[in-house]
């Protein structure tokens, strides 16, 4: 254990020496910079530190999304982002002096000699506004202001490359420029392919890269290093043309804008470039007689056109920014009551979460879009790019809870509406409803990667969750012979759990699993609920009383007979896990499990933790940060939830890690062992909505 804290003090020591920046409330392992959607989610790696210009942006897969950041200054060059490769035009690098991030922003500062530049990125949350909410576009902000009280002239230069277009840089892509009010370039590839991808980037749609027209506003494409040449020699781009379409990687070009701010005093002179991906139709989903339906993003019935989206989004900016200030300082408050450390953990979840997800409409008979069919789909990002995983939205659900459980229903939706059409032929819960993001094909043969007991009891828990928060019974009125299904079988197979997967599905499967026997319990008890909101009096004492009864069998199977802790499995009195799932329990107020329970883990956690906190069970050393956030929030006191907090700060902060929140991760090593930029990671805000 000693030499494990000094290896864990000697990291600390350097990172915190690499970083020469301040950084509120800690440097991450990587800042989510355009982090919108699936396709439009690009992160700046961190690990023991790396400021803005040293390092090309990269998509949540590693893959390269060169974004570019140059700066005149009184003639003199600096760079802000990227490391932009120029022919015979020589560029100092600016001096990161702070990163900021909060729940929709990072926010750094940087020194171009005798200006300071602020650097905001910002993907809008709007949980309550679907139309500004659904828009998959994201804003970079400019901000150019004197230091020395003397006024500077100052020109500001900003690109993307054709690396955005596709996962494979062979393939070839065309361009166009659009001056009106906007000035924006359009990259899209030459032989788009509807629906697909090619390592996790769509292989269809339009890219977007703009800022608002007007004096001293200039733009360009052509191969990198000439652009970029241009402006360091010029200050303005040319009007030169390249209309050489091709591949990506060939000359490499990039779609450069320019704004010359003229003279810059104390008062901030700025602008705002606007990114993102547009592609419609977006989702393919099964519907009754395994018809598919194309379904697209919602913010279509508001535009008629791309251009009027690119548009309003950058006029909107001011709103988009007051709007997330609003945000940002209601969630830092909200966490911050919880535990300090608490609120940088919610606020680097917050974006990653949400971009896994697209909020969809559809056309109804007449051809006009019909904002009262929405259907919201998630994709499994990194682990096997399912769409619409029960399991994944699962843990995931506190965000939905706590910005607007309606986003929640329309989760499910989609889900309930393919198991009514009668299609899947399985007596428990689906896994999703699409191997494969954005296609929502179902599983018809009922081959989809099996967990009856896990599924099964997330749907009914989180049907109740949101019944109730929304104070909407439709969906459980709708669907309720589906969630008495699956009620039914998780009265058959919940209490003593045939040998399957859980959630972990990593860890494999396992016969008699304590923690998954407790979902199915809170399931019945949730439908026992939802019959008692329906009415059905008779159908909630009925399964009332099993629950309860399950409760009293299920004690005597998975208490150790030689600790006091709940065994992994029965039987396995050596076992031990994580019982995340008690926390559906305390969530939705169902009082099934006594309070001695909850003190008795609280105790055995203290006992076992690592330097880097709990693992998931005893079969290895790693853990989940979302089932730690809920587990904290089952301690019965605070020592207790503060030592998972704790030691999740530690793994976030420490510098050992360089992609975006991994949710996988070894207790005494803080290193990842696998998942990046999922979802799952709504699950932090657990706590916040007790």
């Amino acid at each position: 254990m000693l030499s494990q804290l000094l290896c864990a003090g000697l990291l600390a020591l350097q990172a915190s020496a690499a970083v020469s920046w301040t950084a509120t409330p800690f440097n991450p392992p990587s800042v989510p910079l355009a982090v919108r959607s699936p396709y439009l989610n690009t992160w700046l790696p961190q690990g023991q530190g790396q400021a803005l210009n040293d390092a090309w942006p990269t998509m949540w897969t590693g893959s390269i999304t060169a974004w570019a950041g140059l700066v005149k200054v009184d003639g003199k060059s600096y760079s802000f982002l990227g490391v932009p490769a120029v022919e015979g035009s020589p560029y100092t690098k600016a001096t990161q002096k702070s990163l900021t991030f909060t729940s929709t922003q990072s926010i750094f500062v940087l020194s171009a000699g005798p200006v300071d530049l602020t650097v905001t990125f910002l993907s809008p949350v709007e949980p309550t506004d679907f139309v500004r909410f659904s828009i998959p576009l994201s804003y970079m902000h400019v901000s150019a202001a004197s230091t020395d009280g003397a006024s500077h002239s100052v020109q500001v230069y900003s690109d993307i490359s054709g690396e955005w277009v596709s996962g494979a840089t062979e393939w070839d892509i065309q361009w166009s420029t659009t001056t009106s009010d906007v000035v924006s370039h359009q990259i899209s590839l030459v032989s788009p392919a509807k629906f697909e991808e090619v390592n996790d980037h769509s292989q269809y749609g339009n890219w977007y890269y703009a800022t608002l027209n007007g004096k001293g506003v200039t733009a360009q494409i052509g191969r990198d290093s000439v652009v970029r040449a241009q402006f360091l020699n010029n200050g303005v781009l040319s009007t030169v043309k390249d209309n050489n379409f091709r591949a990506i990687s060939d000359s490499w070009p990039v779609f450069g804008l320019a704004k010359d701010l003229g003279k810059v005093g104390s008062s901030a002179a700025d602008v705002t470039f606007a990114i993102g991906h547009i592609r419609d139709p977006a989702i393919k989903y099964v519907v009754a007689g395994n018809k598919k339906q194309e379904r697209s993003l919602y913010f279509w019935s508001k535009f008629s056109t791309a251009q009027q989206v690119v548009s309003f989004f950058l006029k909107d900016y001011a709103t988009a920014l007051k709007s997330a200030n609003a945000l940002d300082k209601k969630i830092q408050t909200d966490a911050a009551k919880i535990h300090p450390d608490y609120a940088g953990i919610v606020e680097l979840s917050i974006r990653q979460s949400l971009a896994a997800n697209e909020l969809t409409i559809s056309k109804n008979a007449f051809g006009l879009w019909d904002t009262s069919d929405v259907l919201y789909f998630m994709k499994e990002i990194s682990s096997d790019g399912n769409t619409d995983t029960v399991d994944v939205m699962f843990p995931a659900s506190p965000i939905f809870f706590y910005l607007n459980p309606k986003l929640g229903q329309y989760l499910l939706e989609p889900l309930f509406r393919y198991q009514a059409t009668g299609l899947y032929p399985n007596k428990w819960s689906v896994h999703d409803v699409g191997a494969h993001y954005p296609k929502a094909d179902g599983h018809n043969d009922g081959t989809d990667e099996a967990m009856p007991v896990e599924e099964s009891g997330n749907m009914l828990i989180l049907s109740l969750g949101y019944a109730r928060a929304t104070n909407d019974l439709s969906q459980i009125k709708r669907y309720k012979n589906l969630l008495d299904q699956w009620t039914q079988f998780l009265i058959e197979d919940s209490l003593i759990p045939a040998n399957q997967l859980s959630t972990d599905d990593f860890a494999g499967q396992l016969v008699n699993q304590t923690n998954l026997a407790i979902k199915g319990i809170i399931g019945i008890k949730c439908m026992a609920e939802i019959s008692k909101l329906l009415g059905d009096t008779k159908k909630a004492d009925n399964y009332s009383s099993i629950a309860a009864d399950y409760v009293t069998k299920w004690t005597a199977l998975a208490t150790s007979k030689t600790g006091p802790h709940l065994t992994l499995n029965y039987g396995n009195d050596a076992s031990w896990g994580l019982a995340y799932n008690l926390y559906s329990d305390l969530h939705l107020d169902l009082k099934l499990f006594p309070q001695s329970l909850y003190e008795q883990q609280t105790a055995w956690y203290k006992s076992v933790a690592n330097e880097y906190g709990v693992p998931l069970d005893t079969r290895h050393t790693y853990t989940k940060t979302d089932w730690e956030v809920w587990t904290a929030a089952i301690m019965s006191d605070v020592e207790g939830r503060d030592l998972f907090i704790n030691g999740l700060k530690k793994y976030l902060s420490d510098g050992s890690n360089r992609a975006p929140f991994s949710d996988w991760y070894d207790t005494k090593t803080g290193v990842t062992s696998g998942f990046i930029a999922r979802p799952v990671v709504g699950g932090h805000l657990a706590l916040m909505i007790l």
